[in-house]
């Protein structure tokens, strides 16, 4: 292996801060606009199943980095989904 254990450990943080980080800055821009008309359900349905999938191998392989990235990034994706059906449901009434 070429990098040792704390090389890796700033690597996989800063790993998940910069993938979860446009999540956050999705939900910010949602919740100023009141809309996330862009924002395709399958596209986040299939990005929570991803992070299932890497959630339950970061369990059996007990990474908390793996975990703690997954976990946060299934609760974005219910945040964004949340914040998509009651914006989407308000404009159609």
């Amino acid at each position: 292996m070429f990098l040792d254990d704390f090389s890796l450990t700033i690597i996989v943080i800063a790993a998940g801060v910069l993938i979860l980080s446009g999540w956050v800055e999705q939900i910010i821009r949602g919740y100023r606009t009141k809309s996330l008309k862009d924002v395709s359900p399958y596209l986040m349905i299939l990005i929570a199943i991803g992070a299932l999938l890497w959630l339950i191998y970061g369990i059996e392989i007990l990474d908390p980095y793996i975990i703690g990235t997954n976990i946060a990034a299934i609760i974005l994706m219910i945040i964004i989904f949340g914040l998509k059906r009651r914006y989407d449901r308000k404009k159609s009434l």
